[in-house]
């Protein structure tokens, strides 16, 4: 137990709060994979409006990032991110008695809203907390929190639909929120220090407008629509960076990002290693069901593997990086991680189970060795003023990276394979992209190493 400002706290308390609103988003989007079967059966819906449900989220994640890290720099952490989390479970709570399908899309995009507030600030918080030699370890398990998610969604979110309906799912969402809520006041108040910057409006609009048309444009990638959404967001990028270059307080660090090296690097590593990582499981899912004949939970049980096995990386890899230089343990990660993909460019019709589970553990030990060290790298580079901004630069490389993985999948498959319907006439076709995407995976993993290895110390 420890005082500051005349109020007793306990670190590791506040360190469960914020570990369990960090497992929130996860689980969530784990388990509403499982139950989109059964919304599309309720409200009739096709494939393509399916996938908005996860879309929707992750939209508006990617949008609210990193003007929710300047509020929690300008008007406190704590506030900003306890505000997500009403924002959140109000989304769930709505998604509960939602009547129609648009209603359930507008309410995703609210929860993606709150998320966005969650996580631009739950890693400053744990870095204003926890001094250097022990912040990695406290990041590392902040970091299990979101592949405990991953691992417990799926087997939770299948049971949930069948047994209670998929609207349970987002019950269990709102009650594991009430805990944090319910302890709000045992934060500190040191943890909500304001620097009372005024907010880039310009920025806000510029960036929004900016990740819409990367969004729309990636999703209509084959089409004259996306290709010109794609230019526009070339030119509202470069036009972005150059107003925030000019600001006091712009909304994007762009004095870190061009004068901090690390803060850089790193960043750029986090987004490489998420681009080349986020489709391994949607892409081992169709292998495994359509190539290997594999029912889906069985598949799910197999794929489950690689996060169980970061689950038990992470915290190590962070206790790790508080000894260690944390980019050099990072650059670690990132080449077992290029390694395992390059072996599942490799699949074939009749690989051996025993080989594809090696590789998902090998993908596991990659992946828990890069992120929190990688994280630690970010937050142990930049001054407390930072933290908002630097935390919610590492959700925004994590979401962004989320959204070019699966982007990069739809290009293959449109080139190679077409609007076709995966049968077993096309299943050579498959294979190709398959094997295709996951070698410019590890091409890519691999110039991630090279770039993580160039960082310097702060």
């Amino acid at each position: 137990m420890e005082q500051e400002d005349n109020k007793p706290y306990s670190r590791r308390f506040i360190l469960i709060l914020v570990t369990v609103a960090t497992f929130l988003n996860p689980f969530t989007g784990s388990a509403i994979n499982l139950a989109l079967p059964a919304i599309g059966g309720e409200f009739s819906a096709d494939a393509a409006t399916l996938a908005w449900v996860t879309s929707a989220y992750l939209l508006a994640s990617v949008i609210f990032l990193l003007p929710a890290g300047r509020l929690g720099d300008s008007q406190g952490k704590v506030r900003v991110f306890l505000a997500g989390i009403v924002v959140y479970t109000a989304g769930s709570l709505l998604t509960i008695f939602t009547p129609t399908m648009d209603l359930l899309l507008v309410f995703r995009f609210i929860q993606g809203m709150g998320g966005a507030m969650i996580y631009a600030n739950s890693v400053a918080l744990i870095t204003h907390l926890y001094p250097p030699g022990e912040r990695g370890y406290a990041i590392g398990l902040n970091t299990t929190a979101v592949y405990a998610g991953l691992s417990l969604g799926p087997f939770l979110g299948g049971a949930l639909t069948q047994f209670l309906g998929w609207r349970s799912i987002f019950i269990v969402t709102a009650l594991l929120a009430v805990p944090v809520l319910f302890y709000a006041g045992k934060f500190p108040a040191f943890l909500n220090e304001r620097q009372r910057e005024q907010f880039d409006v310009a920025g806000l609009i510029l960036s929004s407008a900016l990740i819409l048309c990367l969004f729309l444009g990636l999703a209509w990638v084959t089409t004259p629509a996306g290709a010109t959404l794609l230019a526009v967001a070339v030119v509202l990028g470069a036009v972005f960076f150059r107003v925030e270059r000019g600001r006091q307080n712009p909304l994007l660090p762009v004095t870190l990002l061009e004068k901090n090296r690390v803060f850089a690097a790193s960043n750029a590593a986090a987004l490489i290693n998420y681009s080349a990582t986020f489709a391994v499981g949607f892409l081992l899912s169709l292998y495994l069901q359509y190539i290997r004949g594999y029912e889906p939970v069985a598949a799910g049980t197999l794929l489950l593997l690689q996060p169980v096995v970061q689950v038990f990386v992470a915290p190590a890899a962070g206790r790790l990086a508080d000894r260690l230089q944390p980019g050099l343990v990072a650059s670690v990660g990132m080449g077992v991680t290029a390694v395992g993909l390059f072996g599942f460019s490799l699949l074939g019709e009749t690989t051996p189970i025993a080989a594809i589970l090696a590789l998902l553990v090998l993908l596991g030990v990659g992946l828990g060795i890069f992120s929190s060290p990688n994280t630690t790298a970010i937050m142990g580079c930049v001054e407390k003023r930072y933290y908002g901004s630097a935390s919610a630069m590492v959700a925004m490389m994590r979401s962004l990276g989320m959204m070019l993985s699966m982007g990069a999948v739809l290009v293959v498959f449109a080139v190679i394979m077409g609007s076709t319907t995966v049968t077993p006439a096309i299943f050579p076709e498959f294979l190709a992209s398959l094997r295709l995407i996951f070698l410019a995976f590890a091409v890519l993993s691999a110039f991630g190493v090279i770039l993580s290895l160039r960082r310097n110390k702060c």
